[in-house]
């Protein structure tokens, strides 16, 4: 591994403990420290180091000021090496490393406009990085509080960003200095309890792309849970069914209940995409009603649900559960450009 600056070495064990699924604080302070180093003159980091003054600074604690002191040495962190070895994320079998090749982009991601933790461009540039072609951001709708969704006025206010940055990235593809890449717009929509969604049509209609996921009351009784996802993903703003089961592995929460034969029926009717998600606390659908989706006929959508660039690499999780149920590439809505996938969510709304 070739030495790096200490700034971007900071960075990248953030990045890397983001892909880890570590403690959220844990990579946060490497990346808080990375914004402190970045802002100091060279020669102001070097005498700190020098003199034992790192520590003084915000952000800077005994771990991180070893990690500077080694990339100032010309080395590469230890840490550094240990993480790169030891996080990485790979398809387990032949068949999901090809579907995995084959994604052309990722569907539901999220950014500190709500409960992510890096800005738009940040997780665009990591997306670019993996190979992908474009991106679509998927912030939260506004009932979720807790994860400070978005308002109208907020989501059409990010929109804009979404064209600044796009622009950003056209120019470093004009010159030759990156791939051409776009961010495709879009919401995570809460899915209400009557299977109506928490955003304004006018404003769903302006968007990309629409995934939609149950946030609430998620013990809600099977007939009333299967009526509710059913209404939802046949409304015509709807393209994707974000994490059905709301599961989170290890016990944290178990599966909602619903007939999943006809609320898969249903994304088949309606052509809505089921998602692949591939957080490891929630990899849901799990692997029973995955094989029914496929049986039904159903398209999917292998999303990470990235909230940290480290975590746009967890389509592989994804990509080996998908593979092993037997879907076919001509079903997995973003292993087409991103031409492809706006002609189909396009064709919803006609």
């Amino acid at each position: 591994m070739a030495p790096m600056d200490p700034a971007g070495a900071l960075a990248r064990i953030g990045y890397l403990l983001d892909r880890a699924h570590e403690p959220v604080h844990r990579a946060r302070a490497y990346h808080r420290a990375a914004a402190v180093v970045a802002a100091l003159s060279p020669e102001e980091l070097a005498e700190r180091a020098r003199t034992g003054r790192l520590t003084d600074l915000e952000h800077i604690g005994p771990k991180t000021a070893a990690v500077i002191i080694e990339a100032l040495a010309g080395g590469v962190p230890a840490y550094l090496t240990r993480l790169e070895e030891t996080t990485t994320v790979t398809p387990a079998t032949v068949a999901g490393a090809e579907l995995r090749a084959a994604l052309r982009g990722d569907c539901h991601t999220h950014s500190t406009w709500s409960d992510g933790g890096a800005p738009i461009a940040a997780m665009a540039r990591a997306a670019r990085g993996l190979g992908h072609e474009y991106v679509v951001l998927t912030d939260h709708s506004p009932r979720l509080r807790v994860a400070n969704g978005l308002s109208p006025e907020r989501l059409r206010r990010q929109l804009e960003e979404v064209t600044a940055v796009n622009a950003e990235l056209a120019v470093e593809a004009d010159a030759g200095v990156a791939p051409p890449f776009r961010i495709l717009t879009g919401v995570e929509v809460d899915i209400l309890d009557d299977g109506s969604l928490d955003q304004d049509d006018d404003v769903l209609a302006e968007l990309d792309l629409v995934v939609a996921s149950v946030h609430s009351k998620l013990r809600m009784d099977e007939r009333s849970m299967t009526r509710r996802m059913a209404t939802a993903v046949a409304n015509p703003h709807v393209d994707v069914l974000g994490h059905c089961t709301g599961r989170l592995r290890g016990g944290k929460r178990p599966e909602s209940t619903f007939d999943a034969e006809l609320v898969f029926h249903a994304c088949e009717r309606f052509d809505t995409a089921v998602e692949v998600n591939c957080r490891p606390e929630r990899l849901d659908p799990p692997r029973r009603l995955l094989a029914v989706a496929v049986e039904v006929g159903c398209r999917f959508a292998v999303d990470t649900d990235a909230h940290a660039p480290g975590q746009l690499e967890w389509q592989a999780y994804g990509a080996d559960r998908l593979a092993a149920a037997g879907a076919g590439l001509e079903r997995v809505v973003n292993a087409g450009s991103a031409a492809d996938l706006l002609a189909w969510t396009a064709s919803h709304d006609a």
